[in-house]
């Protein structure tokens, strides 16, 4: 199995627009970050998790041209803007399996509605197959379970995934006790790291190296990385010998 990260930032990207702030001015490549979206494939089975607004740029930077199925962890619009761009891929394949919550499937009906039209289509629509995840229950991709984990984004209920070994968990600030049980013996946990300052929403960097600490993963990688963390290579010298600060374009091999 391998993991490909397609991008590693906040909503805002890295640079921000406009920013003078020294990280987004960086000429290193591992501080310039697409908005957060991983791909987990195998010879079997080809998942991409959150579709957001650089979608399209992403599949072309990774060489990715089959996807079996699209997971949304939530509905928000750096996990979901991107969802009009899976054209390339209909004309291939026919239309995209989907898998979200049913919360964030009515909110995709309403933001594409002509995706998800009944009657009068517009050709050359997007087409796509919906699945609804229900909290508790995995579902299967091909040949592959998937394991969806309730987190919570603030007040929001999200969803994480557990594909065999490998978790992605993004834009996490809480998980009840009872889920942590679905994390255990994994190889690699990916979850949500916005800075080192306490955000009301998301994990900081001290509450995501305590959740590390709690999964106890053979290696984790840290995710949805605002230019405030500060630059990759200062921060990754800080680290525990098995956390990493994930950059777009890793690939790693499970």
């Amino acid at each position: 199995m391998k993991v490909h990260f397609l991008g590693t930032g906040t909503s805002q990207g890295i640079p921000v627009i406009g920013s003078n702030h020294p990280v987004c001015l960086s000429s290193d490549p591992k501080d310039k970050r697409l908005r957060v979206s991983v791909w987990i494939y195998d010879e079997d089975f080809s998942i991409v998790i959150d579709c957001g607004p650089d979608f399209r740029q992403q599949m072309l930077s990774s060489g990715c041209t089959h996807i079996d199925a699209i997971l949304f962890t939530h509905e928000h619009a750096d996990h979901t803007a991107g969802l009009d761009d899976i054209r390339p891929f209909n004309f291939r394949q026919g239309d995209m399996p989907i898998f979200a919550h049913p919360r964030v499937i009515n909110a995709l009906k309403s933001r594409f509605d002509y995706i998800f039209a009944t009657e009068n289509r517009y050709p050359g629509a997007p087409g796509v197959i919906v699945n609804q995840v229900v909290s508790q229950q995995p579902f299967q991709v091909r040949h592959q379970s998937v394991i969806p984990v309730d987190v919570l984004h603030g007040d929001l209920e999200i969803y994480g995934y557990r594909i065999g070994n490998v978790a992605y968990l993004t834009d996490v600030k809480t998980i009840a006790e009872s889920e942590i049980h679905k994390l255990k013996g994994l190889k690699v946990l990916i979850v949500n790291a916005l800075r080192e300052e306490p955000h009301l929403t998301h994990f900081n960097l001290t509450e995501a190296l305590d959740f590390i600490n709690l999964v106890a993963p053979e290696k984790a990688y840290l995710t949805h990385i605002s230019h405030n963390m500060g630059f990759h290579e200062e921060v990754q010298k800080r680290l525990p010998e098995n956390v990493f600060l994930a950059y777009d374009n890793l690939e790693i091999t499970i």
